[in-house]
């Protein structure tokens, strides 16, 4: 049987605008990558929403798994733009084969 071991996947959905500021936290908390979802519509508290290149308020979910503590660290890093800027961040426990790659 292969064995698996318990990572955290972290879902943050954010402007394109940000990504570079989301990636630099990912690295910074040791994470060691990523991937980057286009979004194009979606609804929320405020209500519907669509991309919008010409405004640059397009947006993309940027995913990750990593161990508890680096998933930690990455939400300490997060939390001051979730209100300041919208984000979303959501994280679950997920198995994974080769967990000492995550």
């Amino acid at each position: 049987m292969i064995e698996t071991v318990t990572r955290k996947r972290i879902e943050i959905l954010t402007d394109t605008a940000l990504v570079k500021r989301v990636t630099s936290a990912i690295d910074s908390a040791g994470i060691t990558g990523w991937t980057i979802t286009p979004v194009s519509s979606g609804k929320g508290r405020d209500g519907h929403w669509r991309e919008e290149r010409v405004m640059g308020t397009d947006k993309v979910f940027v995913l990750t798994i990593a161990s508890e503590e680096k998933a930690d660290a990455l939400a300490e890093k997060i939390a001051p733009l979730l209100s300041s800027h919208g984000f979303l961040l959501s994280m679950w426990d997920v198995q994974v084969i080769r967990g000492e790659r995550f």
